[in-house]
């Protein structure tokens, strides 16, 4: 049975922007979405591929490859760390999320290990379906405690995240105003929702004022930024957008990705770095990066993680993030609070590479973060810069539109707390020969 006779055990409230077919057709007692007959329904047997169906894959796969936007995956032999094997050969790693290097931490490894043993691979459905198992609950507390919220709410990724959240908080009749360089996720949540949306150019809070001042007729206002932005390596500016929210009394949502654990003297991330204590209402953070696990949450109000868990689909329709993801944040958690110098040598070891880079002549982003993006510009010379430093031992991944803007490709160095100074000479000693090899210093 393709499907059932009867209303539809999860129907779409109206007002969601889904329009649903005109009514069912029944071929042989089965009902069948309209216009979408089995070929087993009486039809006969099915012939061939349909290739005219699919022949526009081929086609803009070719187009990606003209433009030099075309990507591929890249086989990993070992596990993430400053070194890896790709290919058979070691290679230093520059371009990983895992900032503490913590994703093979023993104690980490030992916690996920212990919550198999204990909870099983899976968690088996959604948390409102079949129940909210210990280590998700034990995850949220501490999230909450340390991020000093009064709730947290897990999700199974960063994007389900944004997606989740920026949906169920904002809708038609509301206006969003997002940064101009946030991440595809919050994006994509901003489209999702159906409300206006309003981008701000990067950082300008003046320009964001402005637009502020513009919406007075919209029932909600969501003010949506990237605490630290992953492809700029810059801060928002926290403290202004607060204050703009307060002013013209909108939400303020934060997704602060790749600030929590390798920001702030507690590790709390950029709004600890920046000193904002209050005037976020929304807080997003991931489990997949300084925190070497995966899945992602919200925290704020226990009146918003009430409301996520009633309003938010992607937290609604999902299953649970794996209760050993979540054991393994929760050891990973303490080791940010407990080894302090991971965050210090992080930093460090950033502000080191991105002033011998500058020195020797790059374009180089970024403002004492773990993040250098090394400016290249073309997207054809930029992977050929990729692959020749890989042939070299270094690889960091060259990155294109849509992830940058047009002619702002970029070599996106990320460090890990344990590279050391010996693997930063190196790469600095290669980057200076590939570089005036293509002519991108002199």
């Amino acid at each position: 049975m393709l499907g059932r006779s009867g209303p539809h055990p999860n129907p779409v409230p109206e007002g969601e922007g889904i329009t649903s077919p005109p009514g069912p057709l029944s071929v042989d007692g089965d009902d069948v979405v309209q216009g979408l007959v089995p070929c087993w329904a009486g039809r006969g047997e099915a012939t061939g591929t349909n290739g005219r169906a699919t022949a526009f894959l081929k086609q803009e796969l070719a187009a990606l490859g003209e433009k030099g936007l075309r990507r591929s995956l890249r086989p990993l032999d070992t596990a993430p760390g400053p070194w890896v094997t790709m290919d058979g050969k070691r290679v230093l790693l520059l371009c990983s999320n895992d900032y503490l290097d913590l994703a093979s931490h023993p104690s980490v490894k030992a916690a996920a290990q212990a919550a198999i043993e204990t909870w099983g691979c899976g968690a088996g459905s959604a948390r409102l379906i079949a129940g909210s198992l210990e280590p998700h609950r034990t995850l949220e507390e501490r999230l909450a405690r340390f991020l000093g919220t009064e709730a947290a709410l897990l999700f199974g990724s960063g994007y389900m995240a944004n997606l989740g959240a920026i949906s169920a908080l904002a809708g038609p009749g509301d206006a969003i105003f997002s940064d101009q360089f946030n991440h595809a996720s919050i994006v994509d949540g901003c489209r999702l929702s159906g409300a206006r949306v309003h981008v701000y150019p990067h950082r300008d809070v003046e320009a964001l004022e402005a637009m502020l001042g513009r919406a007075e007729a919209f029932r909600r206002r969501l003010i949506v930024t990237e605490g630290l932005f992953s492809m700029e390596g810059d801060l928002a500016p926290l403290h202004e957008l607060a204050c703009l929210a307060v002013r013209y009394e909108a939400l303020f949502m934060v997704d602060d990705a790749h600030g929590i654990g390798t920001l702030g003297e507690e590790g709390r991330g950029a709004l600890e770095h920046l000193g904002l204590e209050t005037g976020v209402h929304i807080l997003v953070g991931t489990l997949g990066k300084a925190l070497g696990s995966g899945g992602a949450f919200v925290a704020g109000s226990l009146e918003l993680v009430d409301f996520l868990v009633n309003r938010a689909r992607p937290f609604i329709f999902s299953t649970a993030l794996a209760p050993s993801l979540a054991a393994a944040a929760t050891a990973a958690l303490e080791i940010v609070q407990q080894e302090l110098w991971r965050r210090h040598d992080l930093l460090s070891s950033a502000s080191y590479l991105k002033k011998g880079l500058i020195e020797l002549g790059f374009k180089v982003l970024g403002e004492g973060t773990a993040i250098v993006p090394v400016i290249i510009g073309d997207p054809a010379r930029t992977m050929e810069m990729s692959r020749l430093l890989l042939e070299e031992g270094i690889f960091v991944q060259g990155l294109r539109p849509p992830t940058v803007p047009p002619g702002a490709c970029r070599l996106r160095c990320s460090l890990m707390a344990t590279h050391t100074r010996e693997d930063l000479d190196m790469a600095l000693d290669v980057f200076q020969r590939v570089g005036k090899g293509l002519g991108v210093i002199s």
